[in-house]
């Protein structure tokens, strides 16, 4: 009596677990975070204090939305320096952080454009 073996087909194997970022990502992605902190803060800076004129509901919308902005920049350098950033998962959560500061920061300073020259 033959019995009828059926062959089935191996899976495939899992992909390949990653090992952590690319030499250079996160020094990058530092760097980059950095250079718009010390622009943001210094744009908050002049907003605040050197810019001429009175203090208006219209400008202190945009300076809410620069403090919001640095605050956000920061938790994206926070979360940058921290070891677990080594990992893919990790890393892609810290750059949507800095995308969202960036985005909060040319909102703020389009409103600040517009607010200053009425």
């Amino acid at each position: 009596m033959s019995e009828k073996q059926e062959i089935q087909p191996k899976p495939p194997p899992p992909p390949p677990e990653p090992k952590g970022l690319p030499i250079g990502y996160r020094q990058g992605l530092i760097t980059a975070i950095t250079v718009l902190l010390g622009f943001s803060l210094a744009f908050l800076r002049f907003w605040g204090f050197e810019a001429p004129g009175e203090w208006t509901p219209g400008s202190v919308l945009p300076t809410a939305g620069l403090i919001v902005g640095v605050l956000l920049q920061f938790t994206a350098l926070v979360r940058s320096l921290r070891l677990e950033d080594e990992n893919p998962k990790e890393y892609r959560k810290t750059v949507k952080w800095f995308t969202v500061s960036v985005v909060v920061m040319l909102i703020s300073v389009t409103i600040a454009a517009v607010s200053i020259a009425k």
